[in-house]
């Protein structure tokens, strides 16, 4: 009898066993989603291009000077009008710009400026219906948010990496000390510069710029820098209209208020800064302004910190009078400051 039962049981195992496959198949085991970002890649990348820079070098055989590849970095379509954006230092030494797009185009770009102290360059081409990055005003980078760097290292070809935004506001990371940086992980590698940081929509988050080494080390730590979109776009407009950045300037150097000298005063640190050096004929020296002056005040809103201050201030128009609150030997005082233009 337990023969014909088992025979039987395995009889129905067989006959039935695809029905009860499919069947969890289709209903009831799924696969997780994949967590994918090729919409925002689909949307970016062709508007990321390669660069190369070339330089005239004397020639072996003669006089002649001949075009010699340079150097190598990546750049950004931000209009129809085929303005890319990129880092100054990309195009510095360049007597001719080509620009590859992810299409297979080539183009020679011109020069329409350059800006030291942002390390920012604008290019300009000349094409039909260019590919233009997505962007967004009204996006605010957060600490926590996935971004994708996008661009050309080591002229592989164009290369993504991922990581998050682990900082923003980072200051003093440049020769100038002006950036306002977002700090990321996604991998920065020669070539990379002037490309894309991307958020997980596809809009463009800021521009790749460098890497973070210690001391004389090549080394790196996946700490990498990106200059903000909206400081990037600012610098890019100025550009546009005047070939260059004009900015105002107060003539000093200052450092942040310490928290020890500011409680001395009886200030918060948080919302002052001290004048340490001020340039000979410059704006602030004509209106009286001294060295270990305390700035309270720039046209009656707080000196937050020194590099809002100081952008506010390049934000001011050369020639525009300004009022600005100092304390002295404890005393309160208001000068009035013709802004100055700062030079590069």
């Amino acid at each position: 009898m337990k023969p014909i039962l088992w025979g039987l049981f395995l009889a129905a195992v067989i006959i039935y066993s695809p029905t009860i496959l499919k069947h969890f198949t289709n209903n009831e085991v799924q696969l997780p989603d994949i967590i994918s970002y090729s919409d925002a890649v689909k949307k970016s990348a062709p508007s990321v291009v390669n660069i190369y820079s070339q330089q005239y070098i004397d020639s072996s055989l003669g006089t002649k000077q001949q075009l010699q590849p340079t150097g190598l970095g990546s750049g950004i379509i931000l209009d129809a009008g085929g303005h890319i954006l990129t880092n100054h230092h990309v195009i510095a030494q360049a007597d001719q710009i080509l620009i590859a797009l992810q299409d297979g185009r080539l183009f020679t770009a011109n020069i329409i400026g350059s800006d030291v102290i942002t390390d920012l360059a604008v290019l300009q081409i000349d094409g039909e219906d260019l590919p233009v990055m997505p962007q967004n005003a009204d996006y605010t980078p957060e600490i926590g948010d996935v971004v994708l760097a996008i661009g050309n290292p080591y002229n592989l070809g164009q290369t993504i990496t991922q990581g998050v935004i682990s900082a923003t506001g980072r200051g003093g990371m440049s020769s100038t000390g002006r950036q306002d940086f977002i700090q990321t992980d996604a991998a920065i590698n020669e070539g990379n510069s002037g490309g894309a940081l991307i958020n997980s929509r596809g809009e463009l988050v800021g521009i790749n710029t460098s890497e973070f080494y210690t001391g004389n080390s090549n080394v790196t730590y996946g700490i990498s820098f990106a200059i903000p979109y909206r400081l990037a776009s600012r610098v890019m407009q100025g550009i546009i209209k005047d070939g260059r950045v004009i900015r105002g300037s107060l003539g000093i150097e200052a450092e942040n208020l310490d928290p020890l000298v500011a409680r001395l005063w009886g200030l918060e640190a948080k919302n002052s800064i001290i004048v340490k050096k001020i340039t000979e004929g410059g704006p602030a020296q004509k209106a009286g302004m001294l060295k270990n002056d305390i700035i309270l005040k720039i046209d009656n809103k707080d000196a937050v910190n020194l590099l809002l201050t100081m952008d506010k201030i390049a934000n001011i128009k050369p020639g525009t009078e300004t009022e600005i609150t100092i304390i002295r030997k404890g005393k309160e005082r208001v000068l009035n400051v013709r802004i100055g233009e700062l030079q590069q």
